[in-house]
């Protein structure tokens, strides 16, 4: 938004916006001394609740005996906290503009019987130049399933369907699971956590530091041994990094996994076909599917990729940290659905929240290009979620959540939820129109 915009609203209120450089402008709002009043109203009304005034009962102190023992200045701070909120909300809403931080206010004049003006620096969400975004050209993806595909997919189910059999005897083989007791030592000290007993270890797994599982394969039942390993430079445990230690070890148990036979039986034992001739073409048709969503998603992310790499646009640094901030609460949370915490992470990284967010930066930029350049890409070609769509996915909330659809319609507008689910479909539906507007390399070629 260029140069000035003015609005008004009746004789309650003037607004003038005015751009004084990039993405940064100035409110300049006057309210009117009917609303200031209206202010002092609403402050006083607040605080006489609270004044104790002989003569008076709590609460009842006349208006004019308040601002005569108290002064009406009294009343200021909290009309402003009332009235300024309100006058702000709506200058925005009267100069069109889209604040993405919070306003540096400067108050101007604020007194009983005269208007209330201020000022507001106020930093607004960046004007896209857009770039071409229809006909992008995307990488074409093969979504044929191999043979191969298909029996990498048999031996992971036979893997999960797989019995683990209590050995009799060694020698331990890679994929066992091998039951250990071990201590380890440094310069003939054992260390701290360097001591297990009874510890299952999948061998091959790569539990342990570099070289131990593999020592442990040829051992024997009750065979003990002793193990030489180099912890690795870039250890968590910065006492332990770069050291030799020795593990002395020894074999309790082993187990080994027993593969089901890829035959008609397992095909029965763990889908609803008779032969496995009929369960390989049922697995052939969902990789087949799964290619195709994942060929579909690599196609919707190269296509916003490519559009917003071809839009101008200068982005706010604090619209960048907003996203960072999201991105770190949302990283949180994915914490503690695993039973960490960021601490705890901090300390197995060996990382610190100022590290950790610089990591986010380059993402988060992304992230806000993205969404600016979609956002135009939207307003440019008049798509939006419609009200069937809204309600569509109110819908499918109520039946994830097993409530009734009001409930829950009622509680998204209570919370304003429904602009949130709207701006959502408008950018799905964005994308799908830059995915269907794309063509692969083959397409242009033959255009």
């Amino acid at each position: 938004m260029d140069g000035k915009q003015r609005a008004w609203r009746g004789i309650a209120m003037k607004a003038n916006w005015e751009k004084i450089e990039k993405n940064v402008g100035v409110l300049d709002v006057e309210v009117d001394e009917q609303r200031v009043a209206e202010a002092l109203d609403h402050a006083f009304r607040k605080i006489v609740k609270q004044v104790n005034v002989p003569g008076f009962r709590k609460g009842k102190v006349p208006r004019k005996i308040f601002e005569a023992r108290f002064g009406v200045e009294s009343l200021y701070k909290d009309a402003l906290d009332y009235l300024l909120p309100i006058a702000y909300a709506e200058a925005v809403e009267q100069t069109k503009i889209e604040p993405v931080d919070r306003p540096d206010v400067d108050v101007e004049t604020f007194e009983k019987g005269q208007p209330f003006r201020f000022k507001a620096k106020v930093t607004v969400k960046p004007e896209v130049k857009l770039g071409e975004y229809k006909g992008i050209e995307v990488p074409a993806q093969n979504t044929d399933v191999t043979e191969e595909e298909i029996n990498e997919e048999l031996k992971r189910l036979q893997n999960r369907h797989a019995e683990l059999v209590v050995l009799d005897e060694g020698p331990a083989q890679m994929e066992d699971f091998a039951i250990i007791d071990f201590e380890g030592f440094i310069d003939g000290e054992p260390f701290e956590g360097g001591k297990g007993e009874n510890y299952t270890l999948p061998l091959g797994s790569g539990t342990f530091i570099p070289g131990f599982e593999e020592q442990i394969v040829g051992m024997n039942i009750a065979e003990e041994k002793e193990i030489n390993v180099t912890f690795p430079e870039n250890y968590r445990v910065k006492e332990l990094a770069g050291k030799p230690a020795v593990f002395k070890v020894k074999l309790k148990e082993l187990k080994r996994k027993n593969l089901p036979e890829l035959d008609d039986e397992f095909a029965k034992d763990i889908s609803e076909f008779e032969t496995l001739e009929e369960y390989k073409q049922d697995l052939a048709a969902k990789l087949k599917e799964r290619k195709e969503k994942e060929a579909e998603a690599a196609k919707e992310a190269a296509v916003v990729e490519k559009a917003a790499e071809a839009a101008e646009v200068d982005i706010p640094e604090v619209m960048i940290n907003h996203e960072v901030e999201h991105m770190l609460r949302d990283f949180e949370s994915l914490l503690r659905m695993q039973g960490m915490t960021l601490e705890m992470y901090y300390q197995f990284s060996e990382q610190n929240e100022e590290k950790l967010r610089e990591q986010m930066r380059p993402d988060a930029a992304k992230r806000v290009r993205n969404n600016l350049v979609l956002e135009a890409i939207a307003k440019a070609e008049n798509i939006e979620a419609t009200e069937e769509e809204i309600a569509q996915e109110v819908e499918n909330f109520a039946k994830m959540y097993n409530r009734p659809v009001d409930e829950i319609r009622t509680m998204f507008q209570q919370n304003g939820y429904l602009d949130s689910i709207a701006y959502d479909l408008k950018i799905r539906k964005t994308i799908k129109f830059l995915a269907e507007h794309s063509k692969t390399a083959e397409e242009n070629k033959s255009a």
